[in-house]
C-alpha cells in the first residue's frame, strides 16, 4: 500500500519568524529520514534560502514568464540534506494577485504528479498570513494542506493575524478545507509572552504545539545562510526545533478553531495592556493568572 503523504501549511504574519521556523522544521524532519519538500508561497520568494546557503532559486512564476511550458523539475532545487525546495513566486510589482503563484504552482505539480514521483513523506507550504486572500487561502480552502499551523509571538498584530487565519479555517472547515493543528509560539522572550499565548489559545479553543524561545543562535545561523539545525546542530535551539518536528510528524488530529470577534479581541488585548502596564509599574509581583 502506498504511504500517505502529509501536507501541512504554516502561516504567520510577515517578520514573525515563520520561514525560519518552517526551514528548521524541514531540516529536522529530513534528519528523521523523511523525504521533505518545502514550498515557499511568499511573493518575497525567500522561504528556502537558509536551506540553500542563503541562495535564491528561480520561482515558478518567473520561470513561466520566460517559458510558456515548464516541467516541474525546472523549478525544484535540492537543499540541505536532500530537501526539495520550491518557490511559487509573485507577480511583477503592482500587478495581479500575490497568491497567484501558489495557485499556478499547485496546479503544475498536480498535473505532473510530482509528489508521487518523488515519493515524498511531507510537503510544507510556507504561507504569508497577514492577509488570507484568495491565493494565500488556497492550501486551506482546497484542503491541499491537511493540517494548518500558525506561527505567532505574543505581540498583538501577530495574534490578530492568527485570529484572522482561524476565521478562514472555520469558514472552510465544513466544506473539506484544512483544519488547525495548533499554534507554534515563537520568540518567547519574557515571562508574560507564554501567558499571553496560553490565554489566546484558551480563548480560541486551540493549543500550543511548541514554545520556541528567542535565541541569538538563530540570528547567527541565518547570517551564515543556514538553518540552526545545520549551523548549530548541538545547540539548545536546535533541540527545540527537533521537538517541534517530532510533534508535527506524529500529529494526526486537527480541528476547527473558535476565533474571537474583532471587538472581543480588542477588549482582550486592552486587558493585557493594562496588566502589563501595572506589571511595569511594579504593582503586580506575580506572573500567575491569565485574564
Amino acid at each position: 500500500m502506498a504511504k500517505k503523504l502529509k501536507q501541512i501549511a504554516i502561516y504567520g504574519k510577515g517578520g514573525i519568524g515563520k520561514s525560519t521556523t518552517t526551514s528548521n522544521l524541514s531540516a529536522a524532519l529530513s534528519e528523521m529520514g523523511l523525504k521533505v519538500m518545502q514550498f515557499g508561497c511568499d511573493p518575497k520568494s525567500d522561504s528556502t534560502n537558509t536551506l540553500r546557503d542563503g541562495k535564491y532559486i528561480p520561482t515558478v512564476l518567473d520561470t513561466l514568464r520566460e517559458k510558456t511550458v515548464i516541467k516541474a523539475h525546472d523549478v525544484i532545487f535540492e537543499g540541505f540534506n536532500g530537501i526539495y525546495c520550491v518557490e511559487a513566486g509573485g507577480p511583477a510589482p503592482g500587478v495581479g494577485c500575490a497568491g497567484r503563484g501558489i495557485i499556478t504552482a499547485v496546479e503544475l505539480f498536480k498535473q505532473q504528479k510530482v509528489f508521487e514521483e518523488l515519493d515524498l513523506d511531507v510537503v510544507i507550504y510556507d504561507v504569508l498570513g497577514d492577509v488570507v486572500c484568495g491565493g494565500f487561502a488556497v492550501p486551506i480552502r482546497e484542503g491541499i494542506a491537511e493540517h494548518v499551523f500558525t506561527v505567532s509571538s505574543s505581540d498583538f498584530m501577530s495574534i490578530y493575524a492568527s485570529n484572522n487565519l482561524f476565521k478562514g479555517i472555520s469558514k472552510y472547515s465544513n466544506s473539506g478545507g484544512a483544519l488547525l493543528g495548533g499554534v507554534i509560539a515563537n520568540s518567547m522572550g519574557t515571562p508574560y509572552s507564554k501567558e499571553i499565548i496560553d490565554d489566546f489559545v484558551a480563548k480560541t479553543h486551540t493549543n500550543v504545539v511548541e514554545y520556541i524561545p528567542r535565541s541569538v543562535t538563530v540570528t547567527q545561523s541565518e547570517l551564515q545562510g543556514k538553518t540552526t539545525i545545520e549551523a548549530a546542530p548541538n545547540s539548545a535551539q536546535a533541540g527545540v526545533y527537533r521537538s517541534l518536528a517530532d510533534k508535527i510528524a506524529r500529529h494526526t488530529e486537527s480541528k476547527a478553531p473558535t476565533p474571537m470577534e474583532v471587538t472581543e479581541l480588542r477588549e482582550w488585548a486592552a486587558k493585557w495592556g493594562d496588566y502589563l502596564l501595572e506589571l511595569e509599574q511594579n504593582k503586580i509581583t506575580s506572573h500567575g493568572a491569565a485574564i
